[in-house]
């Protein structure tokens, strides 16, 4: 009988440590569920929120930062993505989610020499304290939430293409179907993909 009540308290135990841990990984938005707005600082010491843009369509919003090596090879096509789809209603958002105080090279200050160095034509807010990344759920830098903005919605989750390092392999652009995709009134194929990065510094 003893047997029997120590093996029922250890299958209860592992099925409550399961369930807590699937839980815990699954944690963020989801593609359809709605965003929170958020207010964080851009590097020319304005903040900026989502419902600034009254216009907008929707955003491309870009966890990234300006240390890991797999941000700064997608630092061009982060422009390229803004300069084309921002006319069009999707400007890009970039946060930078890292801890400053652990990886200096991310702090406010290195954030806007990067932007000088590469003409980002975009804002770069840096999530003080690390606030607003939990709440999405990303983990990689870069990594990417495309949303709809007349209901915060979650469109996309993922890599900006298929090759992580080199542009000169892309052979899907993620991020371009997708807002070709919405701007056209259609439906995304694939709403969600791997984000290959660097993890996130807290």
């Amino acid at each position: 009988m003893m047997k029997l009540l120590k093996l029922i308290v250890l299958i209860t135990s592992i099925g409550l440590l399961t369930a807590f841990t699937l839980k815990s990984v699954d944690t963020g938005y989801r593609i359809g569920e709605s965003i929170e707005d958020f207010s964080l600082m851009n590097i020319d010491e304005t903040m900026v929120s989502l419902a600034d843009y009254e216009d907008a369509k929707g955003f491309i919003i870009v966890f990234t930062c300006n240390t890991c090596p797999y941000s700064v090879a997608n630092e061009d096509r982060i422009i390229a993505l803004d300069k084309k789809y921002k006319t069009q209603g999707f400007p890009v958002i970039a946060i930078n989610p890292n801890d400053p105080f652990v990886v200096p090279d991310d702090s406010f200050e290195k954030m806007k020499v990067r932007v000088q160095e590469k003409g980002f034509t975009f804002p770069y807010l840096l999530d003080v304290g690390q606030k607003v990344y939990p709440k999405f759920g990303a983990t990689k830098t870069p990594e990417v939430y495309i949303v709809t903005q007349n209901d915060l919605k979650v469109q996309y989750i993922g890599a900006i293409d298929n090759s992580s390092r080199d542009a000169n392999k892309v052979t899907e652009k993620y991020v371009e179907n997708a807002v070709a995709a919405l701007l056209a009134g259609k439906k995304i194929k694939k709403t969600k993909t791997s984000a290959i990065g660097c993890s996130i510094k807290k």
